[in-house]
């Protein structure tokens, strides 16, 4: 009896032996299987599978409930499978959305770099006026800057050469009375700019070729019209001595330079302060940023309002505006918080925007410049030490963001190089002129590209300085087109034929000025006169000074041969 006890015991032992035996193969299979589920699936889903198909009890199980595990974990696996397509759909929904946030283009790599120290402008001392303008203005020749000066405005026109520190002595434009608030040079001859300031007047001034070697204090042509300081100056684009002045009487007025008279007065459409204004490509279209939360469309020879729209952005701070691509604005302001915001308007339909993005919630007013070659826009704050620029197409969300320029120090104001002062050969597709308050610091941006050769779509044909239509016509209800140029032979090349339209340029200018300096009562003489009439003229004249000369000579000799 005690034989066959021991024998139960022995076989209890071995029974239970072999249950051990089964229960340890069992456990090390399941970790098994766990440890190869985890190495084959990737990490977010492993992560994510884990947690629900292997509970915690898993890991930390002897040996009761193997099987119980094993048969929920079989159900997991089926329910996991009957779920695969949905999450495979998911995940390759995601991949694609993702593939879709880069969108190919041209200027996604667009980089700015700041010139070396040595080609900065040093020792300048720009003004200190607390008004939202540029305070800068750039040609193929000259860089302009509004400057602090004692007794009346200021600003100092330099040869772009002339690079470094500039002596205290160097000689300003300074026939202001009171500060500058805005500064421009004309499209079509690099040798005028236009000033306006708080003495309520317009001042069109001449520089010559090699700069200023004595201070300026008298203009070409003075153009008194506006009650209050005039901030606002832009020239037309393509009519011939044609300047728009915006003054804080609210009022816009459009100048014939050459007879020096106001042609159009527009009084009577703003209520308020006029923040900005600008011309669209050809000069039809005036569009104006006012202080009554409106944004007006204007015909500029009548004066009438086309389109507007009320609080194109919600915030009580400067709304500045301009055209872009197929007569759609882009318009920078504020919302309730004070978000600096960017926004893009199709004025056939001025309910909603067509895209509203916030960037963030700095003080300073954007400044938009839009290089129509490329479509990108470029955002300047005054105040900021960055330059925003993004891209404008036909596609949602119409206004992609490229990148961002970054420095240390802020900016006081930002000239913009026009596309024919680029160096092409560079890939150079925008040039500034950075503000500081002791220097003015040029920004090159610059599409990467391996090849040195003329890269044809960088550089489509562009807007030159000839203009299309003199200001006569233009007033009389004549439209022209831009010119255009290619600069496929680089800005070196075209330097020359430049600088004989503008000399060209210079000569008629020059004669209506002569012809403005006249009493009133010759000033309605044509100032169409061609420069062989003047050669004409000038050659009529000298004959007529000999012919008295040679007179002259005969009467001494008479004198002399009778004493």
């Amino acid at each position: 009896m005690h034989s066959n006890m021991q024998n139960c015991r022995d076989r209890s032992g071995q029974s239970s032996s072999h249950r051990q035996t089964r229960g340890s193969s069992c456990e090390s299979f399941g970790f098994l299987f766990f440890s190869a589920f985890q190495l084959l699936c990737p990490s977010s889903v492993s992560s994510f599978l884990s947690a629900s198909l292997f509970p915690p009890e898993f890991k930390k199980h002897k040996h009761k409930g193997t099987v119980r595990l094993f048969q929920d974990l079989i159900q997991n696996l089926c329910t996991y499978l009957h779920f695969k397509s949905v999450l495979t759909d998911l995940l390759l929904l995601q991949f694609t959305m993702s593939r879709k946030v880069v969108r190919a283009s041209k200027f996604r790599h667009v980089f700015g770099q700041a010139v070396k120290a040595d080609q900065c402008y040093d020792d300048i001392r720009i003004s200190q006026m607390t008004w939202d303008s540029n305070f800068c203005s750039v040609n193929p020749k000259f860089v302009a800057m509004i400057v602090d000066a004692s007794g009346g405005g200021a600003f100092m026109v330099l040869p772009l050469s002339k690079t470094g520190r500039i002596d205290m002595s160097y000689p300003n434009v300074c026939g202001h009375t009171g500060p500058v608030l805005d500064i421009e040079f004309c499209p079509h001859n690099d040798n005028i700019i236009a000033s306006g300031s708080e003495d309520c007047s317009v001042m069109v001034w001449e520089i010559p070729d090699g700069g200023l070697t004595t201070s300026l204090t008298e203009p070409v042509v003075k153009l008194d019209g506006h009650s209050k300081r005039v901030g606002i100056l832009s020239w037309h684009p393509t009519a011939h001595n044609v300047l728009m002045s915006a003054g804080c009487d609210n009022v816009v007025i459009l100048w014939n330079v050459a007879r020096g008279e106001a042609a159009v007065r527009i009084d009577s459409v703003h209520t308020d302060l006029i923040y900005s204004a600008c011309w669209n490509r050809d000069g039809s279209r005036i569009l104006t940023s006012c202080k009554d939360k409106t944004m007006r469309v204007l015909d500029p020879r009548k004066g009438t309002v086309l389109f507007e729209k009320e609080k194109p952005h919600e915030g009580s701070r400067p709304v500045r505006a301009v055209f872009v691509s197929d007569g759609k604005i882009l318009s920078t302001g504020f919302s309730r918080m004070s978000e600096r915001q960017v926004a893009l308007w199709d004025p056939k339909n001025f309910g909603e925007p067509l895209t509203l993005q916030e960037l963030d919630t700095s003080s300073g007013v954007l400044l938009p410049f839009y290089d129509p070659d490329t479509g990108v826009v470029y955002l300047c704050g005054k105040g900021d030490s960055s330059i925003r620029y993004f891209e404008v197409t036909d596609e949602a969300p119409y206004v992609h963001y490229l990148s961002m320029y970054s420095s240390k120090e802020s900016q006081k104001g930002m000239g913009y190089m026009p596309k024919r002062g680029l160096e092409v050969n560079k890939c150079e597709i925008a040039r500034f002129y950075k503000l500081h308050e002791r220097k003015c610091e040029p920004i090159v941006m610059t599409v990467p590209r391996k090849s040195d050769l003329f890269q044809e779509d960088l550089y489509p044909d562009t807007i030159g300085p000839e203009p299309s239509v003199e200001a006569d016509e233009w007033f009389e209800g004549k439209d022209g087109q831009p010119i255009l140029i290619s600069l496929k032979d680089g800005f070196v090349a075209t330097t020359k034929a430049k600088e004989f339209k503008v000399h060209k340029s210079l000569l008629k200018t020059t004669t209506a000025s002569h012809l403005i300096r006249l009493p009133s009562h010759h000033i309605s003489i044509s100032t169409s006169l061609s420069v062989s009439q003047e050669i004409q003229s000038l050659r009529k004249e000298v004959k007529e000074l000999k012919a008295a000369i040679e007179e002259l000579t005969v009467r001494v000799k008479e004198l002399e041969s009778k004493h």
